[in-house]
């Protein structure tokens, strides 16, 4: 079984993820996986054990947008807006990815989803990594997000080395994704975000 440790405990953590293992962790919306996103190896454990296809993408977290350019190869103006407004929150923008970012990340749509979370262990998190992370939801597809440790450890047992403790998540739904189509932002995924929100800060910053 994992080992459940308190949320500010975060050597251990990182340790694990630089070692190319899988570690729980709270966000604002539900309980995440992280790995090395650059660690293809790691990927590749990831998808199995979410039983997750291949052809869906991972998204990422970051802890400043000074990371970003990590992650992706140009940035819609438009995104500047979201980011000022949402970020940290739970809003997810689909970006451009670099070339050289593994398949298994991007789903070989050659995109990648990023996004600052508010939570503060994800954000410490990713800090103590020194950069980003994997966030896709702690669930096996198709199955409920866990909302706490223990719901982690039931779904994943001994899959999973680390489950960050920071309590119950407010669950219910997930960060909304973003995309952008002929220049224009466009919803992928409702989540906690409502898109008319997304629409009034876009038109509010023509």
């Amino acid at each position: 079984m994992p080992k459940i440790i308190p949320a500010p405990d975060l050597a251990a953590a990182v340790e694990v993820i630089r070692a190319g293992g899988v570690v729980a962790f709270p966000t604002e919306t539900y309980y995440g996986l992280a790995v090395d996103p650059f660690n293809a190896a790691a990927l590749a454990r990831l998808f199995r054990l979410k039983k997750r296809l291949v052809s869906k993408p991972i998204l990422t977290v970051i802890d400043d947008q000074r990371q970003l350019p990590l992650l992706i190869r140009e940035m819609p103006p438009a995104y500047r807006l979201l980011m000022a407004q949402f970020w940290p929150g739970p809003l997810t923008l689909i970006f451009k990815g670099r070339a050289d970012l593994p398949v298994l990340l991007t789903g070989d749509t050659g995109t990648v989803g990023v996004r600052i979370p508010a939570h503060p262990v994800a954000r410490a998190l990713v800090r103590a990594v020194g950069g980003p992370v994997t966030a896709t939801s702690a669930n096996i597809s198709g199955a409920a997000a866990a909302a706490t440790a223990q719901e982690v450890r039931r779904q994943f047992g001994s899959g999973v080395e680390l489950v960050l403790d920071g309590g119950k998540t407010a669950g219910e739904t997930g960060s909304t994704i973003i995309g952008i189509e002929n220049g224009r932002p466009r919803l992928l995924r409702a989540g906690v975000i409502p898109f008319a929100r997304i629409e009034e800060a876009l038109d509010h910053g023509r």
